[in-house]
């Protein structure tokens, strides 16, 4: 981070300097920590989109270009030549590890995917119907009441025993809620599987005959969870940041970010989607609802085209685009209605001028919850999927926060416009 030009600011004729500071990639930031200080006054930015909260190191967006990096490396690369282990890895440490690196890793990470057995009564605190949100929330949560040996915020050793057991545990969380809904019994993890295998073999399997992982569709939910891995600065992302920055356990400020995940605007996309084909409910319609998205009148919105930060295109949707075609492929599933459904809405986003003007291409919430319903995942679950692949993402940015000397509480200020101070009157004069 480099400091070379200044930012002048003139306020009711005082004329003050900020300093301009440079990252390694991205817009220039203005520095404004000493601005109440030197103007009595704030800045007012509603939904924080001209704010940089931190330094982070992580993930990098441009939005205008449709680039996603990790740790520097573009998320095309890493989809298609690593897996999410792998992925987990270069967040928390910054660099891919090599054969012996990843080995251990995977050892690490399976030695903590059990949860405490007291654990699995928690679940039956829960009406059957409960959201599988709700849930984790609420168990997330709970971990600390069971994993107080290494809760000391200050030790670098605490804070990675923290992130092993939130990323190895998570699946078995989201699996056992899952399980809880249904009434079947909940199934354990089986450690000789890879990470994405093991989490279908606790979906799906059940003590009465032995499931085998489709390679294919295993395959598939682990590009999802690479792709979710983390993005940037985020709501849920911020959450876990602002939580975190009041010295918090990492167990309550995850369960914050799947609080703010669980939000219809922000890890409810891919649902939402879903439950639109469902309402458009087959090809035919597909015009009328058409006419309906471009109805400056009519409510009613098409999910999954466009993106808050993408201006250009989703660099993921390309690649949960190809899953998508890889995984109907792999089912036979070709000339489900459904999706013959989704294909056209598809087709007409890339061809209709009144899309490509407004740039309302496909995103990755498009392809990845047709793909999760191909795979037999119910659509409540759809965003417990999320918060599983974004939980390496939360702990690692929780982690730089800590780590950063310059990290402060958060408190925002705000722009007040109530009443002004007045005074109380007794009850008989009012």
């Amino acid at each position: 981070m480099t400091t070379q030009r200044t930012a002048t600011l003139t306020l009711d004729g005082k004329t003050v300097e900020f300093p301009v500071l440079s990252g390694t990639i991205g817009p220039d930031v203005i520095d404004i920590r000493s601005l109440y200080a030197k103007t009595g006054a704030f800045t007012f930015d509603p939904g924080f989109m001209s704010t940089g909260s931190c330094k982070s190191t992580i993930t990098y967006i441009d939005g205008d270009k449709g680039e996603l990096l990790y740790r520097g490396y573009p998320i095309e690369q890493l989809a298609k030549n690593c897996d999410f282990l792998e992925v987990c890895q270069l967040l928390l440490t910054g660099e891919l590890p090599n054969a012996k690196q990843k080995e251990e890793f995977g050892n690490t990470i399976r030695s903590h995917t059990m949860v405490h057995e007291q654990i699995t009564r928690f679940y039956q605190g829960f009406r059957r119907d409960a959201h599988p949100m709700a849930v984790m929330v609420g168990v997330v949560g709970a971990l600390s009441a069971f994993y107080h040996d290494a809760m000391d915020i200050s030790d670098q050793h605490h804070r990675d025993i923290s992130a092993y057991r939130l990323i190895a545990k998570m699946p078995t969380i989201v699996a056992m809620a899952y399980k809880y809904g249904l009434g079947q019994p909940f199934m354990y993890p089986r450690n000789d599987l890879d990470f994405s295998a093991n989490f279908m073999h606790m979906m799906f399997a059940t003590p009465c005959e032995t499931y085998k992982p489709n390679p294919v569709l295993v395959r598939a939910l682990d590009r999802i969870l690479i792709l979710h891995a983390d993005h940037e600065q985020n709501a849920s992302t911020s959450t876990v940041r602002l939580a975190g920055s009041s010295g918090a356990n990492p167990f309550a400020c995850i369960s914050a970010g799947i609080a703010c995940l669980w939000g219809a605007a922000h890890g409810g996309a891919n649902e939402a989607c879903l439950r639109m084909l469902q309402q458009i409910g087959d090809v035919s319609h597909v015009g009328e609802y058409i006419k309906r998205a471009k109805d400056k009148n009519d409510s009613f919105m098409l999910m999954g085209f466009g993106h808050r930060v993408y201006k250009n295109f989703d660099p993921r949707a390309t690649l949960m685009r190809e899953t998508c075609a890889e995984v109907l492929s792999e089912l036979g599933l070709q000339n489900d209605p459904l999706f013959k459904l989704a294909k056209e809405l598809e087709r007409i986003a890339l061809e209709d001028e009144y899309f490509i003007e407004k740039k309302l291409y496909p995103n990755v919430d498009f392809y990845s919850g047709i793909v999760q319903h191909a795979l037999g995942i119910p659509t409540q679950l759809f965003t417990g999927i999320f918060a599983m692949a974004r939980t390496v993402g939360w702990i690692s940015q929780w982690n730089e926060m800590i780590s950063d000397p310059e990290q402060k509480i958060g408190r925002p200020r705000q722009l007040f416009t109530g009443s002004t101070r007045r005074d109380v009157k007794t009850i008989s004069k009012r």
